[in-house]
């Protein structure tokens, strides 16, 4: 898709990409509401959502016990799993947990990252995949403290649809799919944690015409919205694949994504 720039239409936002190293919430209550929005689609967010490259649990390879914080389905968790290793995963959203406890043999339980219900010093790593920017960073690291041995691990990660292609960003822009984390940031870690190594890679996923309508509804702007967004969403995204793009309905698209990965040790 990188060779199709389509000209400006007045149904597309052309701002530019962005350039925060993190979401912006008005407050407390907003970032709370917006997390509260995967309470639903957990069955969708399985189908569509895309996992994560291989170098990401390899950041946490010699850890024996490790916990999957705001594991949502196990996209990541299932890539941890190796014999000899004690894998836990937790969620706030009981939908997710539903689909993550049967896609996986693990302990999975209902719990948020500041308050994990895990026992001091009683596992190697933690991993937080799509969740940091969901959390109370102070009260997370906090508990991530408690809950980690000496010598113990974080892991930070994220998938972004990577918007340098401005197709992408247009795309972007009308699932409100974000192009939050502009590429080469760092996420803020409150102490006793540091960044000590990164992982950074460019990849692609497959996804149909039909399956991209289905990825922006596991966005949390179309899960907090009414029938009327969501209609406008799904017009202007039709429009844009279809009339605009030239694209025949089921076509493959090559989706380019971006994964930024952050090693977190005291």
């Amino acid at each position: 898709m990188s060779d199709i720039t389509p000209p400006p239409h007045p149904a597309i936002s052309y701002r530019p990409a962005s350039t925060k190293a993190a979401p912006t919430f008005r407050g407390e209550v907003h970032r709370a509401r917006s997390a509260r929005a995967f309470a639903d689609g957990a069955d969708t967010y399985d189908d569509v959502r895309p996992g994560y490259p291989a170098e990401v649990a390899a950041l946490v390879d010699d850890c024996r016990v490790v916990v999957d914080v705001g594991a949502g389905t196990g996209k990541l968790t299932a890539d941890l799993l190796r014999p000899g290793r004690q894998v836990f995963a937790f969620d706030p959203s009981a939908d997710m947990v539903r689909v993550l406890r049967e896609r996986l043999g693990v302990p999975v339980w209902r719990a948020a990252a500041e308050a994990t219900a895990l026992a001091t010093d009683s596992v190697d790593a933690v991993v937080c995949a799509q969740t940091w920017h969901w959390l109370d960073s102070a009260a997370a690291a906090a508990e991530f403290d408690r809950i980690l041995r000496p010598g113990g691990r974080v892991v930070l990660a994220w998938n972004t649809l990577d918007t340098s292609d401005p197709w992408v960003l247009r795309l972007a822009r009308i699932m409100h799919s974000g192009d939050i984390q502009r590429p080469g940031f760092y996420p803020e870690v409150p102490a006793p944690w540091r960044i000590t190594d990164e992982v950074r890679t460019l990849w692609h996923d497959e996804l149909t015409t039909g399956q991209i309508h289905e990825l922006t509804h596991t966005r949390s702007y179309w899960l907090r919205s009414d029938d009327s967004i969501r209609q406008r969403v799904t017009d202007n995204l039709d429009w844009y694949l279809h009339e605009h793009t030239g694209l025949p309905e089921g076509a493959t698209v090559n989706l380019p994504y971006r994964t930024d990965a952050f090693l977190l040790e005291r």
